[in-house]
């Protein structure tokens, strides 16, 4: 007796359903967390230079992230820092028949016809952190400001070693520089801005070159090569610091440093003796080196910005607007002036860390263990 009235019952309910929906049939929506992006009929790639390096990897990801969520399909790729692989990747993307290109640069010299071929089918060209040099096919730049990373540089080594007071005393430190790759438009800005601060202070004796290596073109590492500038820096203490220690080494970023501090290492310096080193990214083995106290600084570029700002100009791109862009005049990339958006830097070392970059929510405490 009970089962019929509970089927009765269930039959009414259904029916009064029925009559309050007009008759039509009710469809459940199921509940979910989040909406699920709508996927558009537009395709991006993304091309990296190397995925053994954490930061290009990370940039990746967020940038696929972004996009993703906004709906547009991304096929990524990384180069492993072969220019020839960055530009068959390439060539793949336009029989993928891409809308959009977003190019983190291993050697623009390499991909010059490809890139001419990108822009004859009218695909939008994003230079991503590195200028695409002497081409046209270039629709905009998102960057960090990398003559001011250089400046960040100059200043900490300027205020560390309280050079203005050196050179009151007469007295000097010994100084040697590691640039970054000749191919890269950004390590050129990076020792420009370094030299604007330390400039006066080399040619007044202040600060002390003993391997003469001074100028860019003498002292950049080819695709910021952590095992050449080890073993740059290997022969520079061989021949010019038996006598002397070595008291700063500016490296214009952190795998520069790296191969830099295991010279370091295996030439036997002591705590005491340890020089300044510089770096530039922040990436995690970098800020477990600063943690220690082998390397001193390094520039945190938010890469998560960069990868924001970036996602931003694909879609104005891609929907027929103009992108943001902060830097008028634009980058001049020796054909065209490139409009560009900056991002901004932050020097860290052992003091500002943890405000920065874990409360920043950037590294978690264990990352850095």
């Amino acid at each position: 007796m009970k089962k019929h009235i509970a089927v009765l019952l269930c039959i009414v309910l259904v029916s009064i359903v029925c009559i309050s929906c007009g008759g039509h049939e009710v469809t459940e929506i199921p509940a979910t967390a989040e909406e699920e992006p709508v996927l558009l009929d537009k395709k991006v790639g993304v091309l990296m230079p190397t995925k053994t390096d954490e930061r290009w990897e990370q940039d990746a990801k967020n940038i696929q992230k972004a996009l993703e969520q906004a709906g547009y399909q991304v096929e990524v790729r990384f180069a492993e820092n072969n220019p020839y692989v960055q530009a068959e990747q390439i060539e793949e993307m336009l029989r993928l028949e891409v809308d959009c290109l977003v190019i983190g640069l291993v050697d623009t010299e390499k991909i010059q016809e490809v890139l001419l071929k990108a822009k004859e089918q009218q695909i939008a060209v994003i230079s991503y952190d590195r200028l695409l040099m002497d081409t046209e096919a270039v629709s905009y730049y998102a960057t960090f400001d990398n003559k001011n990373i250089g400046v960040s540089m100059g200043t900490y080594i300027k205020e560390k070693e309280n050079l203005e007071e050196l050179r009151k005393t007469g007295e000097h430190r010994t100084i040697e520089f590691f640039m970054g790759s000749p191919d890269d438009n950004n390590a050129k800005l990076v020792y420009e801005g370094i030299m604007e601060i330390l400039g006066e202070y080399l040619e007044d004796g202040t600060l002390v070159c003993n391997s003469g290596k001074i100028e860019f073109a003498d002292t950049n590492i080819l695709r910021w090569s952590r095992t050449l500038a080890e073993k740059n820096m290997d022969q520079i203490l061989n021949q010019n610091y038996k006598k002397e220690k070595l008291d700063i080494a500016c490296c214009a970023n952190d795998t520069i440093a790296a191969g830099v501090l295991y010279s370091l290492e295996r030439s036997g310096y002591s705590e005491e003796e340890w020089p300044l080193v510089t770096g530039q990214d922040a990436g995690i083995e970098a800020v477990k080196n600063i943690i220690s106290g082998k390397q001193s600084m390094s520039v945190y570029k938010d890469t998560r910005v960069l990868a924001d700002k970036c996602a931003m100009m694909v879609k104005a791109v891609l929907e027929g607007t103009m992108p943001e862009i902060n830097y008028e005049e634009g980058y001049d990339n020796g054909s065209i002036n490139v409009p560009t958006y900056l991002c901004t830097t932050v020097v860290v070392d052992k003091e500002n860390y943890k405000e920065i970059l874990i409360d920043g929510g950037y590294y978690t405490e264990s990352q850095l263990e």
